[in-house]
């Protein structure tokens, strides 16, 4: 195998995009509400949706920032990376959205050579749209991905060897 190349600070490494239908996430926020809520979003985050005139597009939002942040990974939502690892803050006005990940969110970011995140929120009362674009840290080698993380390159290889 051979060794990934360096990859200039500030270089795309990852985009991902999600976009979720509004009335999906009301409907699981009326159904769960504080079960859907406790394991998708942090405190924060419902404390900033839920003092919004309408809160469920921003809670659709943030549910896609998620999504869009876990496929520019290529890990998407699962034992690698939670829901809870990631959260969407709000900037303020004027301000551009930030990613604020946990502990495990950073170091998963810090092996995939990972020096910043930005994403890009959009929303109506119908449909939440979210963009994560990953840009590498000075001087990065991003890791490749773990043959788990890679469905169907473990049947490759194994097909060469015979």
């Amino acid at each position: 195998m051979r060794a990934p190349l360096s990859v200039p600070a500030g270089a795309v490494i990852g985009i991902g995009l999600d976009v979720v239908e509004v009335p999906r996430i009301r409907r699981a926020l009326g159904r769960w509400r504080g079960r859907f809520a406790g394991r998708v979003f942090a405190e924060a985050e419902r404390r900033y949706c839920e003092a919004q005139a309408c809160a469920w597009p921003h809670f659709a939002v943030r549910f896609a920032a998620k999504e869009a942040v876990a496929k520019a990974l290529g890990t998407g939502i699962g034992a690698a990376l939670g829901w809870r690892d990631i959260e969407v803050v709000a900037g303020g006005p004027g301000c551009v959205p930030q990613v604020r990940f946990s502990a495990r969110g950073r170091a998963l970011l810090a092996r995939r050579g990972v020096g910043r995140t930005l994403v890009s929120l959009s929303h109506t009362r119908e449909v939440a749209a979210a963009q994560a674009i990953l840009l590498a840290a000075g001087g990065a080698r991003p890791r490749r991905r773990a043959a788990a993380a890679r469905p169907g390159k473990r049947r490759v290889r194994a097909a060469r060897e015979s």
